[in-house]
């Protein structure tokens, strides 16, 4: 902004004003233009109006004006601040408003989505899909806790801490009923972490691998062979069923045998389903023990 494009002093020779034709010689006026006039005729048809205040400036005030625009001194100041911007830098903005160098950049910042004000050059700050928090201003929906730069998970509008957001959403694991934050199986319809899901022997995991379920307890085949399958009376091997290529047991008198074990001691017919006959321990067909 710089000064008017007038002359003001006191007029020693004759001369008349050039609006009201009053003698000028010994009084005060104004030339401007190549006219001579006095002080209130320049202020009446001549003087400039501020934009600001609307006032006409008087020949005493010290004018300011850009852009065809013009200011008192006194009322060039920042539009959101009031310090006087004579001499300093300054931003015309929208209505003809003066706005001071600082106040501009604040304006023209984007605002944080929490406390909705401006985010300035240095403030820290985070980001996301096109919304920006000052890094204190990023706190969990749940626990209100500064998130700032750390992980967090995104529900809706909502963010939460990986605290908040485990027991919020995670699903719990069937046994230790602690959150399942990743990984993890299913099995029944039922979550479990795969660090759970383990044979109750030898406490390898189950994950991906052949067991079996004994009253909510689950074995590895090797473990489920060893200490908990019954013993074919007949070949002394495990009846694992699903495991082997026996799935039929035949019990009596608290022994058991595989469906192919259980035969005929002296014919080795199949008895699984047929009459048999126990015999000194030993198992016959109905015919055999007549033999004997």
């Amino acid at each position: 902004a710089g000064p008017g494009s007038y002359t003001v002093g006191t007029m020693s020779e004759r001369f008349d004003c050039h609006y009201c034709r009053d003698p000028l010689q010994g009084k005060k006026y104004v030339q401007k233009e190549g006219r001579h006039c006095c002080v209130k005729c320049f202020e009446k048809f001549c003087a400039n109006t501020c934009i600001e205040c609307k006032k006409p400036i008087g020949a005493d005030s010290k004018e300011l004006h850009f852009k065809n625009r013009y200011w008192h001194d006194r009322c060039f100041c920042c539009f959101k601040c009031y310090t006087s911007l004579v001499n300093e830098p300054f931003m015309l903005r929208e209505n003809n408003k003066v706005w001071c160098s600082n106040c501009t950049a604040k304006e023209d910042a984007p605002r944080c989505k929490g406390c909705f004000k401006p985010i300035i050059a240095g403030d820290q700050n985070v980001e996301y899909k096109k919304m920006v928090w000052h890094k204190d201003c990023f706190t969990c929906s749940q626990c209100k806790q500064v998130i700032g730069s750390g992980s967090f998970f995104p529900k809706g509008d909502d963010f939460y801490c990986v605290s908040c957001h485990e027991h919020k959403f995670a699903k719990t694991c069937a046994k230790c009923k602690n959150p399942i934050t990743s990984g993890g199986l299913t099995y029944q319809e039922q979550p479990w972490h795969s660090e759970c899901f383990i044979c109750s022997n030898c406490k390898k995991p189950l994950g991906g691998k052949r067991f079996t379920a004994v009253e909510d307890e689950f074995y590895c085949v090797e473990c489920y062979k060893e200490c908990v399958a019954k013993k074919c009376a007949g070949c002394k091997n495990p009846i694992t069923a699903g495991f082997g290529r026996g799935t039929s047991v035949v019990n009596y008198e608290d022994e058991s045998w595989h469906d192919y074990c259980f035969k005929c001691t002296k014919c080795a017919r199949a008895l699984a389903n047929k009459r048999f006959v126990c015999h000194n321990g030993k198992i016959y067909c109905a015919e055999c023990p007549k033999r004997l």
